[in-house]
């Protein structure tokens, strides 16, 4: 058996996974590492981020009644630039220049990859994009990550896990992003981002749960509409560049957007292909949410 790890920006999420790369057993916890009032040095997060990991291990291999003898490896999805085994950046998890490995002092092999990637191998090998060989990965989450593959073979840099398709700029000054940067695609098109939009737009004092979200975009209301519109405009300028960049046979959507698919696809094919929106005018592009959902990560990051 092996333990498969998922770091995203709000959450923790720790797998038990066998042979068949099936989920046996998860545990998963909400987390905020980034905040201006506390936490608010790197070393902090580092901390805070080692012991909630230990802490969901501990509890799954509790509940499973097995130990880490029990363990061949361990695989962690990390968000972020990570090079050999180094979180270089993770700008959402506020960390940079962390060997996490190290730190975990766990008594088995562990391997730490991008997130993105890790999910995008998982989807290529036991979901949707199993049936393309040139095909574009994007996780749209707390952040969001991608991955590309041409030729059935996932591209990858030599210097570093590459590919921050959430930090391409889609908005010369826009918004500053939390990598320092302005106009970056994850600022403008993340599912946090969107929930931070509706919260404000109608007023809401909390975060807002992906089942009140649905319910307020698909309400249908002049002011749902304008911020569905504005969201689905902004997600099309950042897929139109990699339409043009990879000439893909099919884009496939993870992380939380994926339980949106019937609410955000439709509009998002009919701008894709508009005319003018991508340099060829292709309209034979296969537009899909991801079959492994946020699961896909924890996979993933035992198969890379």
């Amino acid at each position: 058996m092996k333990l498969g790890i998922d770091l995203g920006g709000s959450h923790v999420a720790v797998g038990l996974i066998d042979d068949e790369y099936k989920i046996i057993e998860k545990k998963e916890e909400n987390i905020r590492l980034v905040s201006e009032e506390e936490h608010d040095s790197n070393i902090n997060r580092q901390n805070i981020l080692v012991d909630k990991i230990k802490k969901n291990i501990k509890d799954l291999l509790d509940d499973c009644n097995i130990s880490m003898q029990d363990i061949e490896n361990i695989g962690i999805a990390c968000p972020g630039t990570i090079s050999n085994g180094i979180i270089i950046k993770a700008g959402n998890l506020g960390i940079t220049d962390f060997n996490l490995k190290e730190k975990l002092q766990l008594n088995t092999k562990i391997k730490i990859e991008n997130d993105g990637k890790c999910a995008a191998v998982a989807e290529k090998k036991l979901g949707v994009l199993k049936d393309y060989d040139d095909c574009i990965f994007l996780n749209i989450g707390t952040g969001i990550g991608g991955a590309v593959f041409l030729n059935g073979k996932l591209l990858k840099p030599k210097a570093c896990s590459g590919f921050e398709i959430g930090h391409m700029t889609i908005a010369k000054d826009g918004i500053e992003c939390t990598c320092g940067k302005k106009g970056c695609f994850e600022r403008y098109c993340s599912m946090r981002m969107l929930k931070e939009k509706v919260r404000k737009e109608y007023g809401l004092g909390q975060d807002i749960h992906s089942i009140e979200l649905l319910e307020i975009l698909g309400n249908k209301s002049e002011l749902s509409n304008k911020i569905l519109d504005e969201y689905i405009g902004n997600l099309k300028i950042g897929m139109a560049n990699l339409i043009d960049l990879f000439e893909p046979e099919a884009m496939v959507i993870g992380g939380s957007f994926a339980y949106y698919g019937d609410l955000f696809i439709p509009k998002l094919k009919e701008k894709l292909f508009e005319a003018n929106s991508t340099f060829n005018g292709r309209k034979d592009i296969e537009i899909k949410t991801a079959l492994l959902k946020n699961d896909a990560g924890i996979i993933g990051a035992v198969m890379i």
